[in-house]
């Protein structure tokens, strides 16, 4: 009793079970290749936010790495005050010791405190002249070749933040012309 299953299509023809198996075949190939397709576009869809949250990971470090850089910047003042007051060594050496030696603590503990945060002082004395670190105020000439665009007196120190200038060095630069 082997029976023959026949169906009808929509449009009413008759079809027999081969045909139906070429139809059902179609049909999960059709929907085998929507599933790749939501598949594929999901998952360039997670990378794509995986890649956006490691970015936006990054440039928070990036912000927090250099968003006290505006209150650094207005600390340094402080910092060229304490110079100039130490420099004038007359003045300085008048003064009593245990008020020197606390002002130079105070200080340190500035400098130190600074450093913990990234800020690294530039005091490049005897050093060749860097354009892109120092800013040359003044041309001094020598009379040695060895001392040409060597530093010869640092009015300002620079500082870096997490390894960018912030501030450049301001110098008096040596410079040799030969008779």
């Amino acid at each position: 009793m082997d029976e023959e299953i026949i169906e009808t299509t929509e449009d009413g023809e008759a079809e027999g079970p081969t045909d139906l198996v070429k139809k059902l075949r179609a049909k999960l190939k059709e929907s085998e290749e929507k599933a790749q397709e939501y598949l594929t576009g999901w998952q360039k869809e997670r990378a794509d936010s995986v890649n956006a949250r490691k970015r936006l990971e990054e440039e928070k470090k990036e912000f927090a790495k250099f968003a006290n850089e505006n209150l650094i910047m207005e600390i340094l003042p402080s910092l060229d005050s304490f110079d100039m007051a130490m420099a004038n060594k007359e003045v300085w050496g008048s003064l009593p010791k245990e008020w020197t030696k606390g002002i130079e603590y105070i200080y340190t503990q500035l400098l130190s405190a600074l450093e913990a945060q990234g800020i690294k002082r530039i005091y490049p004395l005897g050093e060749k002249f860097d354009p892109s670190r120092d800013e040359a105020i003044v041309m001094l000439p020598v009379e040695k070749e060895e001392d040409d665009h060597k530093i010869l007196e640092v009015t300002q120190p620079g500082y870096l933040f997490n390894s960018r200038i912030v501030r450049t060095a301001k110098v008096k630069v040596g410079e040799y012309k030969s008779n």
